[in-house]
């Protein structure tokens, strides 16, 4: 059967079930037989479960066909004997966002770094079981995001390797989904706040400025995510009943973002913040809840598999960071190679690096903030200032459709501060050391700008049936917006590329993509000839191998 429109819908389709399925297990373990009953979350429990089961599971076996289909199938009943206990209206609001959402699975071109790694990774995954020391082979493997073991789950029979995009449709729509969720309850109690107006500002941004698919990469899905996340920081220092539920929500979503990307470990510091507020209210006993709830270990093993993975690719617990990496295993890249990758990520990053240029003095450019009229002129006027000014647009639109002459006083958690607080730090570090929004300013700035709009928002005195009515007009702006976009994008790719969804739905692979799977397979296939003696044996190549499992670092 050819991989159409209509199976490539279907096998959408079954994934989405299948996650959920697992989302419904997991809901029932993390909160002791109770269900969480926002479908949002329960597609990310569904992930956060699925992407621990990954890591572990690639230790020992490849993610082939035959695998991956058990594990479709599991999730898929799963997903029929859970779903009697939800809501329906739920569960058909899902369906239409994620009917919504098909549209930008359906695309030709990728994102600049697929072919380079992220296919190659995720398809090295499906074919072999850990290899030690890939990280030699390509230096995106010396990186690698969890985005690529989900990924890896989803290559299965007729539909193949052309379903590798859809972990990030999946964040994308269930955090669509959780805000969505968050409105009715809204609706439902009649109250409005800042946090609801955040929420409407959140859902225009993911939708608006990160409609195109393959722009996603590694990064958004990361920060589509740190909003959510600071949603639900937000609610939980307002310590309502729920509170130990939103905590378990926390850690789920913090998870998958120190996951995704290793320089979001620094994210850890929103534990600590939330540590040190629990304190101060005297509230330590829900720490002492999530330590007894097995979300806890589930964190720390996810943690822990990603470490241990990063290790066995190339030596380093937290790539490229010298101090955290060991040079006595047969795999060890080596000091040099490490602080020389270290230099080209910071480099890059601070526009002394592009595809069409290169600073001549790098360690000169680097120092005392050389590198920042170069980079104000190469990416701030070009990346940083479109966002600003999309941003500002956005608050203006939203200030003026909401304006009210009357303004009411608002209640403001003065905890809310140290989040703030939280937020300017991180971008402020973001700044001296990785400032391409790509590495998380896209979220901080979204932060930073729709907090104080929120609030001002707040302030005006409209009624709950006005806001209810302007809310409805704003979601089918973001609708049309969303469509038209796409339908612009899909119809450039087909002008373009001779595109053709309805036929071939899918992004165009070719030789470039297996070309590190094809390195893999001759030194593995040159190591069994050498141990059989045979007249094929390569003695060069052979002493990349040791014993299949790893490859060994050349010193020529």
């Amino acid at each position: 059967m050819p991989l159409n429109i209509i199976t490539f819908f279907i096998f959408y389709n079954l994934i989405l079930f299948s996650v959920l399925g697992f989302g419904f297990l997991a809901s029932k373990i993390f909160f002791k037989n109770k269900f969480n009953k926002n479908l949002g979350f329960v597609g990310l429990f569904g992930l956060f479960f699925l992407l621990i089961y990954s890591y572990y599971s690639h230790f020992f076996i490849p993610h082939d066909y035959v695998h991956n289909a058990v594990i479709l199938l599991m999730g898929l009943f799963l997903f029929v004997y859970f779903i009697k206990d939800f809501d329906f209206l739920s569960f058909k609001i899902l369906l239409v966002v994620f009917l919504f959402l098909f549209l930008i699975l359906l695309l030709f071109k990728t994102h600049d770094d697929f072919h380079y790694y992220h296919f190659p990774y995720t398809y090295y995954i499906t074919q072999h079981s850990l290899l030690i020391g890939v990280g030699q082979f390509n230096h995106g493997f010396r990186t690698p995001s969890s985005i690529f073991y989900l990924n890896s789950l989803f290559y299965l029979p007729i539909a193949k390797y052309y379903l590798f995009y859809i972990p990030s449709l999946l964040i994308m729509g269930f955090s669509n989904m959780i805000l969505i969720s968050r409105f009715f309850e809204y609706f439902r109690d009649k109250k409005i706040d800042f946090i609801f107006f955040l929420s409407a500002c959140f859902f225009i941004f993911i939708n608006i400025f990160f409609y195109r698919l393959q722009e996603h990469g590694t990064d958004r899905s990361a920060q589509i995510l740190i909003l959510i996340l600071f949603l639900q920081l937000l609610t939980f220092l307002n310590f309502r009943k729920d509170s130990r539920n939103d905590l378990i929500q926390m850690i789920v979503i913090l998870g998958l973002i120190i996951s995704l990307k290793a320089f979001y470990i620094l994210y850890l510091l929103v534990p600590l913040v939330v540590f040190w507020i629990l304190y101060k209210e005297n509230k330590l006993n829900f720490l002492r809840d999530i330590i007894k709830n097995k979300i806890f270990y589930f964190f720390l093993s996810l943690i822990f598999a990603v470490i241990v993975t990063n290790f066995l690719n190339t030596s380093c617990l937290i790539y490229p960071l010298n101090f955290l990496c060991f040079e006595n295993f047969d795999w060890s890249l080596g000091s040099n190679e490490i602080e020389k990758m270290n230099r080209h990520y910071n480099l890059w990053s601070k526009s002394g690096h592009t595809p069409t240029f290169k600073v001549d003095n790098t360690e000169i450019y680097l120092q005392n903030f050389n590198w920042v009229p170069n980079w104000i002129n190469d990416y701030f006027f070009n990346k940083v200032s479109d966002l600003i000014l999309g941003l500002l647009f956005t608050s203006l639109f939203l200030i003026l459709f909401f304006y009210q002459k009357q303004t009411k006083k608002i209640s403001y958690n003065k905890n809310y501060n140290l989040l703030v607080l939280l937020i300017l730090f991180l971008l402020i570090e973001w700044f001296i050391n990785h400032p391409a929004l790509r590495y998380g300013g896209y979220a901080l700035f979204a932060i930073i700008f729709f907090m104080p709009v929120s609030i001002i928002l707040a302030k005006f005195k409209n009624n709950f049936d006005q806001v209810f009515k302007k809310i409805k007009i704003l979601f089918c702006i973001v609708a049309v917006v969303f469509l038209s976009r796409n339908y612009i994008r899909i119809n450039d790719e087909y002008n373009k590329y001779n595109y053709s969804p309805l036929i071939n739905p899918f992004y165009k692979v070719d030789e470039r993509h297996f070309r590190i799977e094809k390195i893999f397979s001759e030194l593995i296939d040159n190591f069994e000839n050498c141990e059989k003696s045979l007249n094929s044996c390569n003695y060069e190549k052979s002493l990349r191998v040791k014993n299949r499992y790893i490859f060994v670092v050349k010193n020529d």
